[in-house]
């Protein structure tokens, strides 16, 4: 733990309705920092927010906010007394009252001019004066979405929890709201938490992600790592796109493999001899006529910039590959192709 935590969840049990959700789950979040709960539906992402939020007690172990405990067996500090903002996936805005009393809503304790002010510092920062006297139903979704993340932080909290906060919004919306989000965040310090299951979202936000199935940790860490050194089989699947074919261990940096032998520039954790799973990205995947290797064609996808090609290699296993899409290449055609992985990763099968 470094001086700089300002949340940590040590071997925490929880879930609900007498049934446990989420397994021994040890995490620890740096204060600014922004993280995101990762998984598929299921997972257990939305239960440790709400044991986070204060909403639901834990079964085992605790929780720690600027080294308080807030959460243990048969302690929960009420939601209202953690100073923990929350933003949720349906905006949850009080329907009667304009977007001025919305956002002072949380303000009990100050005066009225207090309450003015930092209404006006939210609405400015959010571009959004001219709308305080407006009612939800006349606002958009973005608007609705910026107005409950206003309100969120007028009570100045020391996280801002997010569960499934952008999921409703179209996807140019959504990008650039979460963007907005961050830097703000990142100004104040403060520490955001986002709940998702989409791991673009993720890491377009996230210093750091956990991902989670069946209620357990996978990996917790940088996207970056995610995506090029996963741990297991469960996060080199679940994170990007890839596809495994077949291959066997001839040292502990080479791989021999029906796509040519592969080379990893680090030792890797398969024996001499293994058979393995080999994961190759398709921007593992370089594709050009005048490449001896022959892989057929089965598909392509045109995404603008870039075409999405599927290929069957000879041995009947297939890779993917992301191709500038100047480079056309017809479908139901042998086309050349080199395998070239920054990052190698492979799984023993026996």
């Amino acid at each position: 733990m470094s001086e700089n935590t300002i949340l940590t969840l040590s071997q925490v049990d929880c879930g609900y309705n007498n049934e446990t959700i989420v397994h021994n789950f040890n995490l620890s979040v740096n204060q600014g920092e922004i993280i995101s709960l990762l998984g598929p539906s299921g997972s257990g992402k939305t239960t440790i927010l709400r044991s986070l939020a204060g909403f639901d007690p834990l079964i085992n172990g605790e929780i720690s906010l600027q080294n308080k405990v807030i959460s243990k067996k048969g302690f929960t500090l009420a939601p209202e007394h953690r100073q923990i903002g929350l933003v949720f996936q349906d905006y949850a805005l009080f329907p009667h009252l304009n977007v001025h009393d919305n956002i002072a809503f949380g303000l009990k304790n100050n005066t009225k001019n207090e309450k003015n002010q930092q209404v006006n510092e939210l609405l400015s920062m959010m571009d959004m004066l001219n709308t305080s006297e407006k009612f939800p139903h006349e606002l958009s979704g973005g608007q609705q979405q910026r107005v409950a993340l206003a309100r969120a932080l007028a009570t100045n909290p020391h996280i801002l929890l997010m569960d499934e906060a952008f999921s409703n919004l179209d996807i140019d919306l959504r990008n650039r709201l979460s963007a907005e989000v961050c830097n703000m965040l990142k100004k104040r310090n403060i520490t955001g938490i986002l709940v998702t299951h989409d791991q673009d979202e993720a890491f377009a936000v996230s210093d750091r992600v956990a991902v989670l199935k069946d209620g357990v940790l996978q990996q917790w860490d940088t996207p970056y790592k995610l995506y090029h050194q996963p741990c297991n089989r469960f996060v080199a699947t679940f994170i990007g796109q890839g596809k495994f074919i077949s291959g066997k261990g001839v040292d502990e940096q080479t791989i021999n493999t029906d796509a040519g032998i592969l080379l990893s520039k680090t030792p890797g954790n398969w024996k001499k001899d293994s058979a393995l799973d080999v994961l190759i990205r398709p921007d593992d995947v370089i594709l050009d006529s005048s490449y001896p290797q022959k892989a057929l064609v089965t598909n392509k996808i045109f995404h603008g910039a870039m075409t999405f090609y599927s290929l069957r290699l000879p041995s009947g296993d297939y890779i993917d590959s992301i191709v500038p899409s100047h480079k056309d290449f017809p479908e139901n055609k042998e086309i050349g192709f080199k395998i070239e992985p920054d990052h190698l990763v492979a799984f023993q099968t026996r």
